[in-house]
């Protein structure tokens, strides 16, 4: 892309929008209208006529579409989300909602997660529209509330309420791939994720005979409880390779040059290196128990406890997800879905993929591209009602030294202004091919 305007554009938007607190906390407080309505009024000057859709007064979505000159091709949902996690401002250097740009870094909440993809979006679509050029397949564009809570007023709205605003669309772009992955030993990767694990968060509740905390109760429930979590904890979760971190697994072997065994995955992440940080956390099912509630005063036995367990599951591996909690929470304790969202899984082997693999290619022929599963989930399990495959791609040359990964929900979010600007050429790249 020669547009230098679009360049500054997208570390201006960047800014903006962390200007904007959307701080989503999980209990419905959440306001994301005001930078709903900024990338609004961005892609209305660009000549697109944006729609902004709310199931919950304040929690505001945005969609707009960019027909393509091909009316028979299958459409590409665009999505990211408005909305961040809390921040502590007594915890950063920079305070979290000053956009601030210094040193050649934009920094606050949401810089990677996930206001900077906002950002690059809206810079290519004006860039376009300065230009005057159509996509082949019509793009839809949307951005969303909620993302880091339910999606209930997002994505999940979106495509319950309001599919036919995605009509046509087959394959969705969105959070988080397409980085730079320093090895440590000179190699630059970057990992286009094809497919999420499934997200199920847990509720136990245990419940015994309350009683007087000197007397002997074998019921105790919050013994029960502690004994069910710390099986939890403690279980080992038996491998299982899905297709792409099979593919994963492939090329990161043919690139560090080691024998492709998959009949021992362990001793082959051992000779990986960092590069198994890619994979590690995919070959697996997880539950880590996160929260416990029990009791009311220290000399009385409470009659129920409860716990909250963040559990992950692979495309495929929800049955043995649900079978083995059975087991391991046992005949005392119950245990329900708090939030459940899909499993994911998509092509290695699509033209789509390939054009992704092509943009950063073209930008970074240093780096190798691989495919990677993510460890969490974004809103592409949502718009999967809609039979919408996801892929993760928001294209960032990051510096030897930044933790990309650490970025993530953590304290000094940034995003170098470099990295933005190979951002928006490579998505720029990848829309204008898809």
């Amino acid at each position: 892309m020669g547009d230098q305007r679009a360049l500054d554009e997208v570390v201006g938007f960047t800014s903006d929008l962390i200007r904007i607190d959307t701080t989503n906390r999980g209990g419905g407080d959440c306001r994301e209208r005001p930078a709903a309505e900024y990338a609004a009024a961005r892609l209305a000057e660009a000549g697109l006529e944006p729609t902004l859709l709310e199931r919950t007064p304040g929690r505001t979505n945005v969609v707009a579409r960019i027909e393509g000159t091909d009316p028979s091709a299958d459409a590409l949902l665009l999505h990211g989300h408005l909305d961040v996690v809390p921040a502590e401002a007594a915890d950063w250097s920079v305070h979290p909602f000053s956009g601030e740009v210094r040193d050649g870094v934009v920094w606050g909440r949401g810089a990677v997660d996930m206001k900077n993809m906002d950002a690059m979006i809206l810079a290519v679509v004006r860039a376009w529209a300065r230009e005057g050029f159509r996509p082949r397949r019509d793009i839809v564009v949307a951005f969303t509330a909620d993302e880091e809570a339910s999606a209930q007023d997002g994505s999940g709205f979106l495509a319950d309420e309001h599919p036919y605003l995605f009509e046509g669309c087959t394959e969705g772009i969105s959070e988080s791939g397409a980085f730079t992955f320093h090895d440590g030993a000179g190699r630059q990767l970057y990992p286009i994720a094809a497919g999420e694990r499934g997200t199920a968060w847990l509720k136990l509740t245990a419940r015994g005979r309350a009683g007087h905390g000197s007397k002997v109760n074998p019921e105790n429930a919050v013994t029960r409880l502690a004994a069910a979590i710390t099986r939890i904890g403690a279980h080992e979760w038996p491998l299982r390779l899905t297709p792409t971190v099979r593919a994963a697994l492939t090329e990161l072997a043919a690139l560090y040059g080691v024998d492709t065994d998959l009949r021992d995955v362990d001793r082959l992440l051992e000779k990986l290196g960092p590069a198994a940080q890619l994979v590690e956390a995919t070959v697996r099912n997880s539950a880590n128990p996160t929260m416990l509630d029990a009791g009311y005063k220290i000399n009385v036995i409470p009659g129920e406890a409860v716990a909250y367990v963040d559990g992950r599951y692979l495309p495929g591996g929800e049955a043995e997800f649900r079978a083995t909690l059975d087991r391991l929470t046992g005949p005392d304790v119950e245990w329900e879905f708090h939030h459940r969202e899909v499993a994911l899984q998509a092509p290695v082997d699509s033209p789509t993929y390939a054009r992704l693999r092509a943009a950063v290619e073209e930008f970074a022929p240093e780096g190798h591209v691989v495919p990677y599963c993510m460890s969490g989930g974004t809103d592409a399990k949502q718009f999967s009602r809609l039979g919408i495959t996801g892929y993760g791609f928001t294209p960032l040359k990051l510096p030897e030294g930044y933790d990309y990964q650490a970025m993530f929900h953590g304290v000094d979010e940034r995003v170098p202004v470099e990295a933005l600007h190979f951002g928006v050429r490579v998505l720029d790249r990848f829309l204008r091919t898809a």
